[in-house]
């Protein structure tokens, strides 16, 4: 309550002060939200320097776009004001970074359809509506999930997808929205007799062996990525023993000469992915830059790699 020498204001004196309307005071009002000094005899509101030090605050957060419950627990918990203001702002600032990571998918969107042949547009326009802004990773890693061997270990299969699954970029170019909206189109698309095909590799090493291997592979293809990234010529080394040790401990051999003509031999009979990789360095890779290493890229460069060894030994 206001002492006897305080002035006290009505709610359109207190609405002028603070530069809000008197709807926006007795909707605060009501809340809760700001105190009352006293009323009149004829129950008619009155507020002191306390409510417009208040509602100034309360406009203050509103104007950075916080809910009115958060509002409500930084005014009530004044102990921890500065920490509840702390995480709000944090809550918030991250809501905003995927509302403009939207926009800027739009965007790019946008400008995909516009500059392409008029001939192009409706299939683009087709491509494009089965996306979310930002797109959703999800049909990707479903898609992995499919191709890898069953009862594969969660921490694997977190680690693969983790390397096969390329990340939307926050700014993208309208080239990189059309090549993630192509990979979405190939990995949910129908497979032919209904199923998605396992690798001879899954069959031949079993999901132990399957789990040996991607562990391997994925060290072989980070050992490999800096020659990938720097376009140096494939070459025997560090990166292709992990890779051919990969396949080794799968296949429960030892790494020797016969092997690697072996499994050189194999591997060009396995499925390849190709066009997912290709499409995945599109996504990854800003426009003008050098293409960035995938899984598929590496394996091309250890392939080669062996491919010389094997020359070589020969």
């Amino acid at each position: 309550m206001s002492t006897s020498h305080e002035h006290l204001w009505s709610i359109g004196e207190l609405a002028e002060r603070a530069g809000a309307t008197v709807k926006t005071v007795r909707f605060y009002s009501d809340q809760g939200l700001l105190p009352e000094a006293a009323r009149t005899s004829g129950g008619h509101r009155r507020y002191g320097r306390q409510a417009l030090e208040r509602l100034q605050l309360i406009r203050s957060l509103r104007t950075l776009d916080l809910p009115l419950p958060q509002v409500r627990r930084i005014l009530e918990d004044q102990e921890a004001a500065g920490q509840a203001l702390e995480g709000a702002l944090d809550s918030r600032l991250r809501e905003l970074g995927s509302e403009l990571k939207a926009l800027r998918w739009r965007e790019a969107a946008l400008q995909l359809v516009r500059d392409c042949p008029p001939a192009q547009r409706a299939g683009r326009l087709t491509l494009l509506s089965s996306l979310n802004t930002p797109p959703s990773t999800a049909p990707l890693a479903r898609f992995w999930r499919a191709w890898l061997p069953a009862r594969m270990p969660r921490p694997a299969t977190a680690a693969f997808l983790e390397a096969a699954v390329p990340q939307p970029p926050d700014e993208p170019h309208p080239s990189q929205v059309l090549a993630f909206a192509r990979l979405h189109a190939m990995t949910t698309a129908p497979c032919p007799g209904g199923r998605q095909p396992q690798p001879e590799i899954h069959r031949v090493a079993g999901a132990d062996g399957a789990v040996l291997l991607y562990a391997g592979l994925i060290e072989a293809f980070e050992l490999a990525a800096p020659h990938v990234c720097r376009a140096q010529d494939p070459q025997p080394g560090e990166a292709l023993d992990a890779y051919v040790a990969a396949y080794a401990s799968a296949y429960r051999s030892r790494d020797t000469d016969e092997f690697r003509r072996s499994l050189a031999t194999r591997l060009s009979a396995e499925a390849r992915l190709d066009r997912y990789w290709e499409l995945a360095s599109v996504v990854l890779t800003p426009p003008g830059s050098r293409p960035q290493p995938t899984p598929g890229s590496a394996d091309d460069w250890l392939r080669a790699a062996l491919q010389l060894d094997n020359a070589g030994a020969a």
